[in-house]
């Protein structure tokens, strides 16, 4: 078969299976089989594969036809310009939380601290550190599984990070080395699990079928990771120090409350693209302290 036979069987094998963006899937899906780009796959559309290509694809098709997320199929995601390894065991990226990222940027500088929970594949720690100086910065998660998927990302990127088990600030008491001695941060990052336990069964089965439930379930209010962290962040920051969580869009104003009657100080709400509620953060109140 050609190229085009082939995407075209794609095409409509998924769109037959109701997948969203069937056009989209088809041909990334052929590009990973191919080891190919979309122009090559437009200048040579009628180009002959292999018998093993096209089996191969097929293969896959039939996979995401099934609702296997393709980031599953192909094993990696771009964020932030840069490619992550994903599996079962790690929340997909997703270009909402790009938006986190960026805005923590906003307010890092050289040489800062940074944690982040419930931190998944590394990829907000790992963007932050690679794109910023000389920082340090400590990502902690409960799930095993997904901390070595983080720590392969982190040797596949080249970047020093720090990946911890355990329930949220819980493995930094036990934490001891020379370059964390000093256990206050200059920033705290998060996107954690935020979506009410009842409507977890509604989305789409990409997500509730083959995503970790546990980097889904926020509780009956999808609110319980933000209470705890609130409460405890203060904690753990320098005076001056930033807290920025990515939330669900309806979230906004219960977060803002939240840091607000921790404290908090300059406590904003950022919208993304679509217009819709989607980074909180706010600062530690009193004056800058002095690093040691």
């Amino acid at each position: 078969m050609t190229y085009r036979a082939l995407y075209e069987y794609g095409r409509q094998r998924l769109a037959e299976a109701g997948v969203g963006e069937a056009a989209l899937d088809a041909r990334l899906l052929l590009e990973y089989v191919c080891h190919s780009d979309r122009n090559e796959l437009i200048l040579y559309a009628d180009r002959e594969r292999s018998s093993m290509e096209e089996q191969f694809y097929k293969l896959v098709i039939d996979k995401r036809a099934s609702r296997i997320p393709l980031q599953h199929i192909t094993g990696e995601q771009e964020f932030m310009g840069l490619p992550f390894q994903v599996n079962e065991h790690v929340l997909i990226p997703r270009q909402d939380t790009e938006l986190l990222v960026e805005e923590a940027m906003r307010h890092l500088g050289d040489g800062m601290r940074i944690l982040d929970l419930c931190t998944g594949s590394g990829c907000i720690l790992l963007s932050l550190l690679k794109y910023s100086n000389e920082c340090e910065g400590i990502g902690i998660d409960i799930s095993a599984e997904a901390l070595e998927k983080a720590q392969e990302n982190a040797q596949r990127l080249d970047i020093d990070a720090v990946f911890l088990a355990g329930d949220l600030f819980e493995p930094l008491a036990d934490f001891v080395s020379e370059r964390t001695s000093d256990r206050l941060f200059d920033m705290i990052v998060s996107n954690p699990p935020y979506i009410e336990t009842a409507v977890i069964d509604t989305l789409m089965p990409e997500v509730r079928e083959h995503e970790p439930f546990g980097a889904l379930d926020g509780g009956e209010d999808g609110l319980q990771f933000y209470r705890r962290i609130v409460a405890q962040a203060p904690a753990h920051l320098r005076r001056g120090a930033v807290l920025l969580f990515e939330i669900g869009c309806g979230q906004g104003e219960a977060v803002i409350q939240l840091m607000q009657e921790a404290g908090f100080a300059e406590v904003k709400v950022l919208q993304d693209y679509a217009g819709l509620d989607r980074v909180v953060y706010g600062i530690k109140s009193g004056s800058v302290e002095t690093k040691h």
